[in-house]
């Protein structure tokens, strides 16, 4: 991972890990990052001022690519039981997800 990432995963796991767990384990929220809407998310890192716009662009470009790790930073906080929780939810939206794939190329 590189430094520019690490250190806004960091920030994200720092300013609102608390919050995002406190809100319950929900499938939406997950969903939504699963499906990269992770909009807000980057806002709330560019608007922090803490970050440079390399640094933002870097962490959208990564949480693109890879959402888990944004679900990973909102969870670094969390008890062992709610990462669990939140790790079956993400491994139910990717089996829900590859499925809904393989139904569409099969029609």
């Amino acid at each position: 991972m590189n430094d520019h990432l690490h250190a806004c995963s960091d920030f994200v796991t720092a300013m609102f890990s608390r919050g995002f767990v406190e809100d319950g384990v929900t499938r939406v929220a997950v969903e939504r990052i699963h499906r990269g809407e992770i909009g807000e998310w980057i806002r709330a890192l560019a608007w922090s001022g803490l970050f440079s716009n390399l640094a933002v662009a870097n962490a959208a470009r990564a949480w693109r690519h890879d959402p888990r790790a944004l679900l990973d930073a909102l969870l670094g906080d969390a008890d062992e039981v709610t990462a669990r929780r939140y790790d079956a939810l993400w491994r139910s939206v990717d089996a829900s997800t590859a499925l809904a794939s393989a139904t569409a190329v099969n029609e």
